[in-house]
């Protein structure tokens, strides 16, 4: 409150009363989250007509039913309190057995623990962790939830660029000479979002082995672990690391089984780091969505033909952007491996946020700028086929000819 006191008497005068408006006490760290490219474009095409969206990164395939009958089934079970704060003990169960088979690695439910998706377990896995003086390696472009969680943290961001022309693989010498006295993590991200980038076992190894000599801790993302094309190999962290001492193996169903509004992930790590996070866990959100655990159980314990087919329509899509891609001027495109997504270049000194603007409000298709994604990608594009083939024509039938145009 704001108002005039009167010098001889000391009393307020009489007269219009001000109040001075509060402000919020953000915590400073806050100041590391920087506005979602993302959500910047999406959002306006949600005000916009007959949008063309190759910007979201999540499935469009519908959920396998035998997956919605366990969460309904689960429902009307009265399954609606929480489950133990690891997670629902038929579901450890049931990771503990997927993954031991899949990687012929040996867990126990201790090595599990179970979070509101993937999202939740990379933040507490950060966020835990990152502290001033802990440097981070992470790949640029990434995943832009990692970089602003180390920085929220007192944490300091190592960027190691990997580019179109070599299809975005990760060097591992690169990955090798960027570590030093401060580094503390490194942040492995498999399949790669947004670029698509499956990284082949030895590079892998190669990476897992430098780190474990070194005593560099491992977060490895792979929440598209999954969606792998061309019969492809795939190098987890679980079945090329030696043990588990200093490795975070974080995924989720949301991806492979088409359940990204169920918000089920998890953590697969040694004893000692998941019970640690189960402490730091019960202070976030307790526990994951109880009937959505059900559902997962039923995910990994049906037959896996579901996941195979799903597989097979993102492979097809992938081949056909990647023939659109090549058809439009000034994008320097490649294959991506895995997930859906590509990621290709424009011209060096294109600005990929002010060309994907343009393009929403000109041709009416949504694509993600690079500068999204990292600090030196802001010349790229990240388009999603998590969409039809017919779609996606339909938008580079609008794409090709306004590119065309362009004067870079």
């Amino acid at each position: 409150m704001v108002g005039s006191v009167s010098r001889e008497t000391g009393q307020a005068k009489p007269g219009k009363v001000k109040y001075r408006k509060a402000k919020a006490s953000w915590n400073p760290a806050m100041q590391a989250i920087p506005v979602s490219g993302i959500r910047r474009l999406v959002n306006m095409a949600s005000t916009m007509k007959d949008v063309i969206h190759l910007s979201i990164g999540q499935p469009d395939l519908p959920t396998p039913k035998h997956i919605i009958d366990a969460y309904i089934d689960a429902l009307n079970a009265g399954q609606t309190g929480y489950t133990m704060d690891a997670g629902l003990p038929e579901l450890l169960v049931a990771l503990r057995d997927y993954y031991g088979r899949r990687y012929n690695r040996k867990l126990t439910r201790d090595n599990i623990l179970i979070t509101s998706g993937a999202t939740e377990a990379m933040y507490l896995a950060i966020s835990a962790t990152a502290a001033p003086g802990r440097q981070f390696i992470v790949t640029d472009p990434s995943f832009l939830l990692y970089a602003p969680l180390i920085r929220m943290n007192g944490g300091e961001v190592k960027f190691v660029r990997t580019r179109a022309e070599n299809n975005h693989q990760l060097d591992p010498d690169d990955v090798i000479r960027a570590m030093g006295s401060r580094t503390f993590a490194l942040i492995l991200n498999n399949p790669n979002n947004p670029t698509g980038a499956v990284y082949p076992r030895s590079t892998v190894e190669t990476i897992l082995e430098e780190c474990a000599y070194r005593g560099i801790q491992v977060y490895a993302d792979e929440v598209y672990d999954h969606l792998i094309f061309d019969d492809d190999d795939f190098a987890s962290v679980l079945n090329c690391s030696m043990d588990l001492d200093n490795i975070m193996c974080i995924s989720s169903f949301s991806k492979t089984y088409s359940m990204a509004g169920l918000r089920v992930g998890w953590v697969i790590s040694s004893q000692a780091a998941i019970k640690s996070l189960r402490r730091y866990h019960m202070f976030t959100t307790s526990v994951a969505n109880t009937p959505s655990q059900f559902a997962g159980v039923a995910a990994l314990t049906a037959d896996q033909q579901c996941v195979q087919e799903m597989v097979g329509i993102y492979q097809e899509r992938r081949d056909r952007i990647v023939e659109l891609i090549e058809q439009t001027p000034y994008l320097t495109g490649y294959k991506p491996g895995g997930a859906f997504f590509a990621f290709p270049d424009l011209p060096p000194h294109v600005d990929g946020s002010d060309l994907a603007l343009r393009m929403l409000k000109e041709t009416g298709v949504c694509v993600v700028p690079g500068d999204a994604f990292g600090e030196d990608c802001t010349n790229a594009l990240r388009f999603s086929f998590s969409t039809t083939c017919e779609r996606m024509e339909e938008a580079f039938d609008r794409i090709i000819p306004w590119m065309a145009k362009q004067q870079f």
